[in-house]
């Protein structure tokens, strides 16, 4: 994978969303639907491709999981860009199920890469605690836990998991990857219809973080553990089988950021950089996430 778009080509981003209920994740598999299966065989067709294209994506979303703000890049021949590049969203509207959805197309500036070039990744999750249950018309995107949950104290519990940590305690551990990241937002709120919902960004997020963040956290909020407990299971950097990964449908990738223009090169360089703690907590820095940021939908598959 290159930053570098080979001459001849032109690079295309792709701002896009999707209802993750009946896809098997972003990530393209044999035999299952995935929305880069989707996506990929979409652009093909519209364009009149001989093969397919393939594109990267700023966050591998796993089975189950929406996105509002998706990112993805793909690089095309210039004279398909120049021939299709104007009526592309369109005709895409038109060949896309009606379950994932472009929204905007642009060709990306140079040294853009919609995995590596991200800075951020910015989840919510949506949880009913009314004890009547969800609204059925939002069943597919709010988890309902059948308990009351307290706010303040997931709130509370919250501010020890911000900043740079290694995640161990709350990711499904990967071969050879890290799970060092930088936790900037874990807030939650309550709307005025009820429903409570946690904002989670990150440089990026390994694979289950979100999700055993929340488990752990509506485990404080119902009454089940005291604020301190996620903090304490973060510090002892292994896996506790109290932390609950919470169901799927009830996490959306809200948005991705992206520096300015003229630092995109920086921050490709910067990405794939393996991070490492140092061993004064005094004296760490904002690295970036190594390689493999891109597999997990901060990064990853959440």
């Amino acid at each position: 994978m290159t930053d570098e778009v080979e001459p001849g080509f032109v690079r295309a981003r792709l701002d896009l969303s999707y209802d993750g209920r009946h896809f098997s994740g972003w990530a393209r598999q044999r035999e299952q639907r995935t929305v880069q299966g989707e996506l990929e065989e979409a652009l093909r067709v519209v364009m009149r491709l001989p093969d397919q294209v393939e594109l990267t994506v700023a966050g591998r979303t796993d089975s189950g999981v929406h996105a509002r703000g998706q990112v993805a890049h793909v690089d095309l021949p210039q004279e398909v860009w120049a021939e299709h590049g104007e009526q592309l969203l369109r005709r895409l509207a038109g060949r896309l199920p009606m379950d994932v959805r472009v929204h905007r197309v642009a060709a990306a500036p140079a040294h853009f890469n919609a995995r590596f070039s991200a800075i951020w990744r910015r989840y919510a999750y949506r949880v009913c605690d009314h004890p009547g249950g969800v609204d059925p018309l939002q069943r597919g995107h709010v988890l309902w836990h059948n308990a009351p949950l307290d706010v303040e104290a997931m709130n509370s519990a919250a501010n020890a998991l911000l900043g740079e940590h290694d995640f161990a305690a709350y990711c499904k551990k990967r071969e050879g990857a890290t799970t060092i990241r930088t936790l900037r937002e874990l807030h939650w709120s309550r709307r005025p219809d009820g429903v409570l919902e946690a904002s989670v960004r990150a440089d990026a997020f390994c694979h289950n973080m979100v999700r055993s963040l929340v488990g752990a956290l509506l485990f404080v909020g119902d009454g089940h553990r005291p604020p301190e407990w996620p903090g304490k299971v973060l510090a002892a950097g292994v896996r506790d089988s109290a932390v609950q990964v919470v169901r799927p449908h009830g996490l959306t990738l809200e948005e991705v950021g992206y520096p300015a223009d003229d630092e995109l090169a920086a921050r490709n360089l910067a990405s794939r950089n393996r991070r490492t703690l140092p061993a004064d907590p005094a004296v760490r820095t904002d690295v970036a996430v190594g390689a493999d940021a891109g597999a997990d939908a901060g990064g990853c598959c959440d």
